[in-house]
């Protein structure tokens, strides 16, 4: 196996004080690698990037149209959301439309990372629910495919039939057996593949057909649901809502936990998957932002880009101490 290479630097001053190795893998739309850094083959955990493939049995099965869901429901089915107002008023109207309550999800609660519902939920003495959980629109998914089953409510469990559904689509569409699982911070299965099965994945999403076969246009309804509303996806301030405003909202782009990084990319039918080895979020922040403007997607001159590709760090008091910036030659 190849070793992770370097990616990212931290300076300080004029020092070198942190390095961020990683691999990153971007795919065409056959599924070869045309850029690879690190070990196209090293076997990792995607966490939320993979909640776009997670999504797919929710359209697939007809559920999805038999609920009526809109474009910003499915972008929250793919989303690692802060938990604000326009999150949590959105995931409770569609607890609502299922006949359910905050009590079927089988997520855990989690405080919002929105500070304005955060301080709300603190000045009116309210409890932190499972609905703010960043993961509540994809198990508004799961439990809307879940009703359409007519299954059982324990829905992450692995032998139940919405993750034997995911498994499936996963496998398929990363074109690999996973090697297993692990479970996530929301308490779903998160499937394992290689760097190249998920860039490849990726890939497949970036070249669906809107009016291809089942899978093709679920696939493509995903992608433009999550560029169109990037603010779902994740939130203000957020890179994921960042990068995608800052490429007008022509890719699509997802993080995970432990620096998983993906983007999916239709004007080029590109797909392109991430992972800093040390699991640090701003490795893969700023590695990937590289890798779009590499790729002639992102602007780099771009204040949103900027934020992550050259980003000066402050101390306490506004100083600017140093910056975050990619290896040079790497990308």
């Amino acid at each position: 196996m190849v070793k992770p290479v370097p990616m990212v630097e931290i300076w300080r001053g004029p020092f070198l004080e942190s390095l961020h190795l990683g691999h990153a893998v971007v795919c065409n739309a056959d599924g070869e690698i045309i850029h690879a850094w690190g070990d196209p083959q090293a076997v990792v955990l995607p966490r939320s990037s993979s909640k776009m493939l997670q999504a797919l049995p929710l359209i697939e099965s007809g559920a999805a149209d038999a609920a009526g869901l809109t474009d910003e429901q499915l972008a929250l089915a793919c989303a690692s959301h802060n938990g604000a107002e326009i999150h949590s008023v959105r995931v409770n109207a569609w607890l609502r439309d299922l006949g359910l309550t905050d009590d079927d999800f089988r997520c855990g609660p989690q405080e919002p990372r929105d500070i304005d519902a955060r301080d709300d939920l603190i000045r009116q003495g309210k409890p932190v629910c499972r609905y703010h959980n960043n993961c509540s629109g994809k198990h508004s998914g799961f439990l809307t495919l879940t009703k359409h089953l007519g299954a059982g409510p324990d829905y992450v469990d692995l032998d139940h039939p919405v993750q034997k559904a995911v498994k499936a689509a996963f496998e398929d569409v990363t074109q690999e057996d996973t090697p297993g699982y692990g479970i996530d911070g929301c308490s779903a299965p998160n499937f394992a593949t290689t760097m190249h099965g998920m860039a490849r994945a990726m890939a497949f999403f970036a070249a669906a057909n809107p009016d291809g076969d089942t899978r093709q246009s679920a696939a493509a309804r995903l992608t433009h649901a999550m560029a169109t509303y990037p603010e779902l996806v994740a939130g203000e301030g957020r890179a994921c809502t960042d990068l995608m405003r800052a490429m007008d909202h022509k890719v699509a782009v997802k993080t995970g936990a432990e620096a998983y990084f993906i983007a999916i990319i239709p004007e080029k039918k590109l797909g392109v998957s991430v992972k800093i080895a040390d699991g640090t979020t701003r490795g893969a922040e700023c590695a990937m932002a590289a890798i779009l403007v590499k790729l002639g997607v992102l602007n780099a001159e771009h204040p949103l880009a900027q934020k992550y590709i050259n980003a000066p760090i402050q101390n306490w008091d506004g100083l600017v101490t140093g910056k975050m910036k990619p290896v040079e030659g790497v990308f």
